[in-house]
C-alpha cells in the first residue's frame, strides 16, 4: 500500500496550470497554483489556481454588477435560451467531463452514467422546462377595506447574488443543483469547487464561457484552498444568499457568519440514514441493496443508509447474508465498468473512516467483513460491522465510508424511535411485504427524503433536503428554484 507521494505542487508557478478561474466573463489565472490527484492512482491530474480573497471579491463585484445593471434578472426568455445552451454544452462534451470526473473524482465510470455526471444534466434541461411554464406572479385578487376595492398580487423577484459553495463527492451534481435553479430564477452566482476537486468545476466554467449567451458576471467559478476564500463568500456585504452543500459543522459555521449580515441560507448538510428492515422482509433483497447502497460511490453519499435496523431474533441470519452480497462488491479502477466502489478522495478522508471503524470494534462492535484500507490509491474494503449499540460513535457520527452498522431492535416502536434517535434527518428506508405499514412507518421518520421498498426518489423535478441537522431548505424540483425567490407582494386601489 502506498501512502507517500512526491511533492509536485508549483506554488508560485503557474506552470502546470490547466484550467481557469471564471470571473467577469473573463477566464483568470493566478500567482498560486496547487495539484489535484487522482484517488484510485495518487498520481497528478493537472492544477487548478488558487485564487485569493481578491479574486473572491472580484467574483462578487462582477455578479452584484451584472444582476444591477444586466437583463438577466428580468428577462426569462434569455434565461430559458442560455439554460438551453448549457445543457446542449453539457450534453456534447459529456466524455471529456466523464474522462476527468473518473479521474479526479474516483467516480466509476457506471455511476458517471447516473448520479455522478449524466443524472445532473438532466436539471439543467428540467429548469430550463420549468421556466416554460412558471408562473412569477401570483394573483390574491380584489378585497373591499374601508369601503374602497384593493387589488392585490404576488411577484417573485430573484433573490440577487448567490455564494454557492459545493463539497467533493458529487461535484457535477451539486454544483448543478445549485446553478442551474439559480439562474433560472434570475440570481447570479459566485460558485467556489471543492479544493479536493477543482477541475471538473472549473470544466464547467469554461463550457458556459465558449459555449453560452450567459452574460458575463452572471457566473463566476473559484477554486481555492484558501479557508479564507470561503469566509470572503459567506459575510461579504454584496451577497444575498448562500447555498452550501457539505459537512453540518462547517454548516453551522456559515450559518453563524451569514448571521452577522442576516443573510438568506441554504444548507445541504450530512447524513446518518437508517433502513428499517420489518420483520415480514424479504432478507435476500435487503442483504443485496443493503451492501450495494452503504458503499455507492465508496460511501461518501449524504443520503445513503449507513445503519441498517434489523428485528433482534432475524439480527445474525441478516447479517450474514448482507456479509455474502458485501464479498460481491467489485471495487478497484473505476475506469473498468465492472467496478462497482471506487477510492475515497483522499488518504485524509480514509484515515478518518478507519479510525471510526477501529474505534467501534473497541466500543464493542462485531468487524464481520472489511476493515482494511487497500493501496495504491485511497481505497478502503467495504465493511460490515455487527452487534452495534445505537448510541454509540458510530452510529451517531457521519463515516463518509464504506461502512454499513446492524442494529437490533425490539419492535416496530423501537426500530423507529432508534431511526430518529440522530441529529440528522436527511433520508432513509423501510422494508416489508405490507407496504400500508411500511408507509406507516415511513411517515413516522424524521427526514426530508425516503424509500420504501426500494423505491428511488433523486429526479430533478423532487425536493431533496433533510430535518434537523442534515440542512434547511430544499434543492430540486420547484421548491429548488423557489429557494431563490423573493416574494414581493403589491396592491393598488382600483376605480
Amino acid at each position: 500500500m502506498t501512502t507517500d507521494r512526491p511533492d509536485t505542487s508549483t506554488r508560485g508557478s503557474t506552470a502546470g496550470a490547466d484550467r481557469k478561474l471564471l470571473i467577469g466573463g473573463r477566464p483568470t489565472g493566478t500567482a498560486d497554483v496547487y495539484p489535484s490527484f487522482n484517488p484510485a492512482t495518487e498520481e497528478l491530474v493537472g492544477h487548478a489556481p488558487d485564487a485569493t480573497v481578491d479574486d473572491a471579491r472580484a467574483a462578487i463585484a462582477a455578479a452584484r454588477h451584472a444582476f444591477d445593471t444586466g437583463t438577466w434578472a428580468t428577462d426569462v426568455q434569455q434565461r430559458i435560451r442560455c439554460l438551453k445552451q448549457l445543457h446542449r454544452a453539457l450534453t456534447d462534451n459529456v466524455e471529456e467531463l466523464r474522462a476527468l470526473t473518473i479521474a479526479e473524482v474516483g467516480a466509476t465510470v457506471s455511476l458517471t452514467r447516473a448520479a455522478q455526471l449524466e443524472d445532473p444534466i438532466k436539471i439543467v434541461e428540467y429548469y430550463a422546462d420549468l421556466l416554460e411554464t412558471y408562473s412569477f406572479t401570483e394573483d390574491l385578487g380584489a378585497v373591499d377595506y374601508l369601503g374602497r376595492q384593493h387589488q392585490r398580487w404576488v411577484e417573485k423577484e430573484p433573490a440577487g447574488v448567490v455564494s454557492a459553495i459545493i463539497a467533493y463527492n458529487y461535484p457535477n451534481q451539486l454544483a448543478l443543483a445549485k446553478l442551474a435553479p439559480a439562474l433560472a430564477a434570475g440570481c447570479t452566482v459566485v460558485l467556489k469547487a471543492a479544493p479536493d476537486t477543482p477541475l471538473v468545476t472549473l470544466a464547467l466554467g469554461e463550457l458556459i464561457d465558449r459555449h453560452t449567451d450567459i452574460p458575463a458576471g452572471v457566473v463566476n467559478i473559484l477554486s481555492s484552498s484558501k479557508v479564507a476564500v470561503g469566509a470572503e463568500l459567506t459575510t461579504h456585504p454584496d451577497v444575498d444568499l448562500i447555498t452550501f452543500t457539505g459537512s453540518t459543522p462547517v454548516g453551522r459555521a456559515i450559518m453563524s457568519a451569514a448571521g452577522t449580515g442576516l443573510k438568506r441560507v441554504f444548507l445541504e448538510l450530512g447524513g446518518k440514514s437508517a433502513a428499517i428492515v420489518l420483520d415480514d422482509a424479504d432478507y435476500d433483497a435487503v442483504a443485496q441493496y443493503a451492501a450495494f447502497a452503504s458503499t455507492l460511490n465508496a460511501g461518501q453519499a449524504c443520503a445513503i443508509t449507513t445503519r441498517l435496523l434489523v428485528p433482534r431474533a432475524g439480527h445474525d441470519a441478516l447479517v450474514d447474508k448482507v456479509a455474502a452480497n458485501m464479498a460481491r462488491v467489485r471495487y478497484g479502477d473505476p475506469n473498468d465498468r465492472k467496478t462497482y466502489m471506487g477510492p475515497l478522495i483522499s488518504e485524509r478522508q480514509r484515515d478518518k473512516v478507519d479510525g471510526l471503524v477501529q474505534r467501534a470494534v473497541a466500543a464493542g462492535a462485531r468487524l464481520v467483513t472489511g476493515g482494511q484500507k487497500v493501496g495504491p490509491g485511497y481505497f478502503y474494503q467495504p465493511t460490515l460491522l455487527a452487534g452495534v449499540d445505537a448510541d454509540s460513535e458510530i452510529a451517531q457520527q457521519e463515516v463518509f465510508g464504506p461502512v454499513l452498522s446492524v442494529i437490533a431492535y425490539d419492535d416496530d416502536d423501537d426500530a423507529v424511535r432508534i431511526a430518529n434517535n440522530s441529529d440528522y434527518g436527511l433520508s432513509g428506508a423501510v422494508f416489508s411485504a405490507d407496504e400500508k405499514r411500511a408507509l406507516a412507518i415511513a411517515r413516522r421518520i424524521r427526514t426530508g427524503t425516503f424509500s420504501i421498498n426500494g423505491g428511488n426518489y433523486f429526479f430533478p423535478d423532487a425536493p431533496f433536503g433533510g430535518y434537523k441537522q442534515s440542512g434547511i431548505g430544499r434543492e430540486m424540483g420547484v421548491a429548488g428554484l423557489e429557494e431563490f425567490l423573493e416574494y414581493k407582494t403589491l396592491a393598488t386601489v382600483l376605480d
